[in-house]
């Protein structure tokens, strides 16, 4: 596989977001897709077909799906809670996220399907399906890593050492996926290169994400933000500079920033993901050449009305790598 300029010659550590790529499988295909019995499987089959083709794309070694035990930990919400506070569905004690109905009996269709192919599934108590890929990217010295998810905010895990850490974005989906590096992170949103996974958090953090709920920095978009963290490397550099009557900085972003001072006090352990979650493995991350279950996954294929992709997956298991 090829990273950049660099050639190597292992096959890499896939790291799958689960659930932002079900959440993609549903939306990108109808729910006309049904299984003999009539029950949708349009996420089912999608989301087999996407592990089917990233393990012929990226041809890992060792695989994981890495799933949300927890999908709005308290940890963040204590910090900033309005963190994912619109996703709250609006029933029972308010602490489940809003799932379209006919996805929530898929998942666990998927589930039955990744573990008759024999792919390792992880998850940690408490923590978000980012903070188990932050960690177990963070953790690893063999392999090189390819983290796959939709979610801009893994883009903080990149890193050439000491492994390469690349994160192959499919948030316009797989055909238009982006593998991101420090590189490509620093160029593409303007942050300084030799921290850019952790520049990246801050970033994000200072301009703010609607989509999970953060304020940002009132005034401050993202391409404030970029010129502050180029000019003073880092959050702790900006924070300084603005404390610092003497500084540059212009005034009126001075005032922005320490009016905003509370929110950065808190914010940063919810923007940054994990690199310490307690995982644990569902099994072995190694990628078996054939199912571990074949009698099970042929009778999930049968019974759900996804042959083509079952075979299509199988297939990608059995392809030298």
């Amino acid at each position: 596989m090829v990273f950049g300029s660099m050639r190597v010659m292992t096959g890499p550590l896939l790291l799958l977001d689960g659930a932002s790529l079900w959440f993609r499988a549903y939306y990108a295909l109808p729910e006309s897709m049904t299984a003999p019995d009539g029950r949708p499987v349009n996420a089912v089959r999608g989301f087999t077909d996407m592990v089917a083709s990233l393990i012929t794309r990226t041809q890992p070694s060792r695989l994981v799906v890495c799933l949300d035990l927890d999908w709005r930990p308290q940890f963040r919400v204590d910090a900033v809670p309005s963190y994912k506070a619109h996703r709250v569905a609006e029933r029972g004690d308010g602490s489940a996220e809003e799932v379209p109905d006919t996805l929530t009996p898929q998942v666990d269709m998927i589930m039955d399907v990744v573990a008759a192919a024999g792919i390792a599934t992880a998850g940690a108590v408490g923590f978000e399906a980012d903070d188990v890929l932050g960690t177990l990217a963070a953790h690893e010295r063999t392999d090189p890593v390819v983290v796959v998810s939709g979610d801009r905010d893994l883009l903080q895990v990149v890193a050439d050492d000491p492994v390469p850490v690349r994160v192959l974005y499919v948030g316009r989906g797989l055909a238009k996926a982006e593998l991101l590096g420090p590189d490509e992170v620093a160029d593409k949103y303007g942050v300084p290169r030799e921290r850019a996974g952790d520049a990246y958090a801050e970033l994000a953090l200072l301009r703010g994400d609607p989509s999970d709920g953060l304020p940002g920095v009132k005034g401050v978009g993202e391409k404030t933000a970029s010129d502050l963290l180029i000019r003073y490397t880092s959050l702790d550099g900006v924070r300084a500079a603005a404390r610092d009557d003497t500084s540059a900085l212009a005034k009126g972003v001075r005032a922005k920033l320490i009016a905003a001072s509370d929110y950065l006090d808190v914010a940063l352990p919810v923007v940054r993901v994990a690199r310490d979650a307690p995982v644990e493995m569902s099994g072995p991350d190694s990628l078996p050449e054939t199912p571990l279950d074949p009698q099970r996954l042929g009778e999930l294929a049968q019974t759900l009305g996804v042959v083509t992709s079952v075979d299509r997956l199988i297939h990608a298991l059995a392809a030298p790598r």
